[in-house]
């Protein structure tokens, strides 16, 4: 299948291209590299650089390639700064999104699995999370993943499209050969940043919120490991339903305290990982994690990393091969 991804060369786009070419699929990749890396692109992949919202360019990448299915990572993708700057987000996000489902429509192509979010729920009110949940986003972040979500329903009504929203947790983890991993600026994920201190970029780590109402107090959260994240992207795009939006939650189904983490890490580098309390953080739920039967009986779908010991371990070997990014 010719499988258009865009955002292709960001940390779960990588991933994604990657198994879509182990599967011989026939990739092309779309991104800007305004956070996305060149070097984190499959050399079998097909890379064109430019911009999402640009019409008669991404006209052209439709006509030139023939593509067949699409895969949406791209998207703006940081909560603080969502709340701060929500214009952009809206325009980014939503915009580009419309655009693309109306080149999708142009040209007779109705398969496409989007990259979602656990943060359309908002604060739920109970955990495990399930699919029919009420979605009560509280940043601009997830209230833009949640408009999208309704424009794909919409078309699936209208036009027949086959669309899968995959609403995940906690991307996490590198590929399994330390190749390809998680390299942002600024990083501003957990694993990432713990195991910066055990590199010596950082002095320790703060945890936000010690007082939380969980078994040692602090956050809980569900780690879903990247290639995990690429193998039910690939499974949803080659399962397409015609005239349907399919929604899932995709996480292990089990959640990791900020704590749990911490240690975890600890064991993994030998390293003692100061950590300090710190106040917490607005809008921080206690706990967040997926109850993934749903995903489970209808693709099924299981992660092979539960334990997070192993995610981080994958984690570990692509940072210290790779101690800043891709620029290593």
């Amino acid at each position: 299948m010719k499988i258009l991804v865009t955002g292709g060369a960001g940390y779960v786009g990588s991933h994604c291209v990657r198994t879509l070419c182990d599967d011989q699929h026939d990739v092309v990749v779309i991104d800007n590299l305004s956070t996305g890396h060149r070097e984190a692109v499959d050399q079998r992949a097909t890379l064109v650089v430019g911009e999402l919202g640009e019409a008669d360019w991404l006209e052209g990448v439709f006509t030139d390639h023939e593509v067949q299915a699409v895969m949406h990572f791209a998207a703006s993708a940081e909560v603080g700064e969502s709340v701060r700057e929500p214009l952009p987000y809206y325009r980014n996000n939503i915009g580009n999104t419309l655009l693309l489902l109306e080149t999708m429509h142009k040209h007779d192509i109705k398969n496409i699995v989007f990259s979602s979010t656990c943060a359309t729920y908002g604060v739920p009110p109970s955990v495990p999370i399930t699919e029919d949940m009420l979605q009560l986003p509280i940043n601009p972040y997830g209230r833009t993943k949640l408009a999208i979500e309704w424009m794909l329903s919409d078309c699936a009504a209208a036009w027949g499209l086959a669309a899968t929203a995959l609403r995940y947790f906690n991307a996490a983890g590198a590929s399994a050969d330390g190749s390809i991993g998680e390299d942002h600026e600024p990083e501003s994920h957990l694993i990432p940043r713990v195991l910066g201190v055990a590199l010596g970029k950082y002095d320790g780590i703060k945890i936000f919120g010690v007082d939380y109402p969980t078994a040692d107090g602090t956050c809980v959260r569900d780690y879903v490991h990247v290639e995990d994240l690429a193998s039910v992207h690939k499974t949803a795009i080659e399962t397409p339903r015609p005239g349907t939006l399919r929604c899932y939650n995709v996480g292990t189904g089990a959640g990791v305290s900020v704590k749990e983490l911490i240690e975890a890490a600890r064991i993994v580098t030998g390293h003692d990982i100061p950590a300090s309390p710190s106040r917490r953080r607005e809008g921080d739920p206690a706990q967040l994690y997926a109850d993934p039967t749903r995903i489970s009986t209808e693709l099924g779908w299981k992660p092979k990393y539960t334990d997070i010991t192993q995610t981080i371990e994958t984690a570990w070997t692509w940072h210290q091969a790779h101690p800043n990014g891709f620029a290593s």
